[in-house]
This record gives structure tokens, sequence and C-alpha cells, in this order.
């Protein structure tokens, strides 16, 4: 499982007199990471080259740097580093002095690859939402179980036999859950379509 940034960061770089600066942020949608694009990129720089990679979905421009020198290292670094559901934007100011091709990829690459090293990092959870239905005569001991598992309770509903219960817990506990559960209730809970 990859990680993602627990907060935005940041990363500056000198170069022969080129100067990079790296925004790195986490983001859960396509929609998300342009929008952070748009945020950062600064007009007057030279260019705003850029990289996400949110699960199997990723895109990175070179903004008119070579092809291949800017963009794509720096998604090489977000993958090298461990990331998912993160951007980083390179804004460079040219300073001069031709960097060459390889130059470029070691300062777009480890521009960011230093930034995301040295960044806060947060685990990715996957989640899964689970339906329960049990007796009334089971709430307290549905509702003990299901505390001890640190679930969100996304709503509740009574119906004339019992209730029901929509939560959402990290997938690596539900079935842990629906175990205790039913030890819990003597098998009277009823999961989803059970």
């Amino acid at each position: 499982m990859n990680d993602t940034l627990a907060a935005p960061a940041a990363h500056a770089l000198e170069v022969k007199h080129s100067r990079f600066i790296v925004h790195a942020a986490p983001v859960q949608a396509p929609e998300a990471a342009l929008a952070f694009l748009d945020e950062v990129a600064d007009p007057a720089a030279t260019h705003n080259c850029w990289a996400y990679r949110i699960g199997s979905q990723y895109r990175f421009s070179d903004d008119g740097e070579p092809a291949g020198t800017a963009g794509r290292p720096i998604l090489a670094a977000i993958d090298g580093q461990g990331y998912d559901q993160v951007i980083a934007v390179v804004t460079r100011w040219y300073g001069g002095i031709k960097l060459g091709a390889g130059g470029l990829m070691r300062a777009y690459g480890g521009a960011v690859a230093e930034c995301l090293r040295t960044a806060s990092r947060q685990p990715l959870i996957a989640y899964a939402e689970v339906a329960i239905t049990y007796p009334f005569e089971a709430t307290g001991p549905v509702h003990a179980t299901v505390g001890q598992f640190g679930a969100e309770k996304l709503g509740e509903d009574f119906l004339a036999e019992g209730a029901s219960l929509r939560l959402r817990l990290p997938t690596d506990r539900v079935d842990a859950l629906k175990i205790q559960l039913r030890d819990a209730t003597r098998d009277r809970v009823r999961f989803g379509s059970d």
C-alpha cells in the first residue's frame, strides 16, 4: 500500500542559476490535481512542469521543456518515493545556462524526490461501507462491537423488526467485524444482502 502526503509540501533548488520550486499536494481526483496546478503555476516563470499519480491514472507535462526531460522524471520521482494520490508541480525560472537533457531530468526528478522524501507521509487506507440489520434486543452488543472497531456510523434506521446500520471502516477490518458481531449477537445480525 502506498502513502500520500499528509499536507502540501514545497522544496526549492538552484542549478546553474536556474531556480526550481516544487509544490506537491495530496489529491483524490484528476480534477483536483489540475485545480492545484492552476493554483500554484506561475505564468511569469519559464516553465511549470508537472505530474500526478492517482491509482492507475497519471498524467504529466513538460510545459515546453524538451520532451521527456521534466514530466516523466517528476512522475518517476512520485512513484519512486512510494506515493499515490499526489501531484507535483515544478516551476522553473531559466538562469541563462543550458542544463542539457540529462541535467534537466536530474533537476526536475531530484527536486521532486527531495520534496517528497522530506514531506510528511500519510498511509492510504482503503475503506468499505457495510450495511447490517439486527433485532432491537441486539442493539447493545452491536453498538459496543461497532465502537471497538472504530467504524464510522453513516446512518441508522429503525424498522418494525429491528434496526439497520450503515458503517464505514477500513476494508481490512470488515471480516473481523462480521465475526465479532455474529458472536456478540448469537448470529442475529445480517450483513448487506445476507
